[in-house]
């Protein structure tokens, strides 16, 4: 098979949805002689932060010299993001080389793995072949019955902040939620947990308590900003003094904080990790699509922030990084999200609203979106392509203003793409 045909093949309509449970992982893997039984795991769940948190580990583990895999999904812009070791990204060969040998496997069984089952086998397969000391794992959804829970105990289960998303499978309470993403804990690993609702803290205790888990809360009473711009932020945290992370928000520090607080427990479970490598790894670590500066001539930003938390966090930057500047904003959303929440915010910031269509079948029609938007007193208009609508913000900004793109990171990918295209 060539990429094309891989990548087909991986997203195939007939396994697509998601069905909870791990039968169908568990025997793929097993055709597969279990890969991931030989490796050492980070495995990362919440609503928002864990790519960032997830990135912030695994440039540490790399800067101390340890080979490290890194899951994470969805992608931005190529598939093969979703899998890298030391932070290079799959080969198109090897994806599909370990594709064609899964393939047979997986289409022998019935029900067939998923989509988000076939991924993951395919990159448990590429972490072990490369030998990986630790895998830095990102959960696809909840956590008991995502696929990535086939693992075994965990050096750390980490717990970013946990919100509402993907209630029609998860339930419609923090609590409900907090729940099920507990399932990722397991007897003999250490527990961290970003601070979150005292409801949710209990239930996270709890599991701990009864697995014998030591639980450690990440301090962030402990952080403290000594400057921030649009090149980075500056912090310290506890001892820690100077630590420069390029990724924008005060939101980020608190993810700096819980990658550092499962850093301090890898240390004590024994991994040789120094306070040069902590540095080292903050400084360049790469987490694109969050708050993320793309171009300029205008300022051009991307954010895939799609929840009320990631966009109470995005509307906290344009004020800390934006003040005083009028944004174009170009948008577009999947209709089954809450957009209601996206834009009554940021519409106090914008100049004007530009809407497209995400290539995706669960996008809302640009139309329907600027309709909206138009009822919110905004400016707003619809246009039929994502190129059309990354030029029609360009040329509203001027080169001394700002494009804020922001609403999907199903759509931040092709807008980046698009962006690079009309400026050759």
């Amino acid at each position: 098979m060539n990429i094309d045909e891989t990548l087909s093949y991986i997203h195939a309509v007939c396994w697509r949805s998601s069905i909870p449970g791990l039968e169908r992982i568990r025997a793929l893997l097993a055709l597969m002689g279990d890969p991931q039984k030989g490796l050492e795991f980070i495995h990362v769940t919440g609503t928002n932060g864990k790519g960032s948190t997830c990135a912030m580990m695994a440039s540490i583990l790399q800067a101390a010299g340890y080979r490290t895999g890194l899951y994470t999904s969805p992608f931005l812009i190529r598939f093969n993001e979703r899998m890298q070791v030391d932070g290079r990204q799959i080969t198109d060969d090897e994806l599909c080389e370990i594709t064609a040998q899964v393939r047979p496997l997986a289409d022998s069984l019935d029900p067939h793995p998923t989509e988000f089952e076939m991924v993951t086998a395919i990159a448990f397969a590429y972490f072990a072949r490369h030998n990986c000391d630790i895998v830095v794992c990102e959960v696809g959804m909840g956590g008991e019955f995502d696929a990535t829970n086939v693992i075994p105990a965990p050096e750390a289960a980490v717990f970013c902040n946990i919100g509402l998303d993907h209630t029609q499978y998860l339930g419609d309470t923090i609590e409900k939620i907090a729940a099920t993403k507990a399932g990722i804990i397991k007897p003999g690993c250490d527990a961290v947990l970003y601070r979150q609702t005292a409801s949710a803290e209990e239930i996270i205790r709890q599991r701990c308590e009864r697995l014998g888990v030591p639980l450690h809360l990440a301090d962030f009473d402990g952080i403290r900003l000594e400057s921030a711009g649009l090149e980075g932020q500056v912090f310290d945290w506890e001892e820690l003094t100077g630590l420069r992370l390029p990724l924008l928000g005060r939101h980020q520090l608190c993810n700096a904080a819980v990658a550092l607080t499962a850093i301090r427990v890898l240390q004590a479970r024994g991994w040789a990790i120094t306070d040069s490598h902590i540095r080292r790894g903050l400084a360049s670590t790469d987490w694109p699509g969050r708050f993320q500066i793309i171009g300029h001539d205008p300022l051009f930003i991307i954010d895939g922030g799609h929840n009320p938390q990631c966009i109470q966090a995005l509307e906290q930057n344009i004020r800390d990084y934006l003040p005083g500047r009028p944004l174009t904003v170009l948008t577009g959303v999947m209709q089954d999200k809450d957009y209601h929440c996206m834009y009554r915010g940021v519409a106090p910031y914008a100049n004007s609203f530009i809407t497209v269509t995400p290539d995706n079948p669960r996008s809302l029609p640009a139309g329907e979106l600027a309709a909206y938007i138009r009822e919110l007193g905004c400016s707003a208009t619809a246009c039929g392509t994502i190129r059309e609508g990354v030029a029609l913000a360009l040329e509203q900004a001027g080169p001394d203003g700002t494009v804020l793109c922001y609403g999907s990171l199903y759509l931040i990918g092709d807008v980046e793409l698009q962006l690079r295209e009309l400026r050759k």
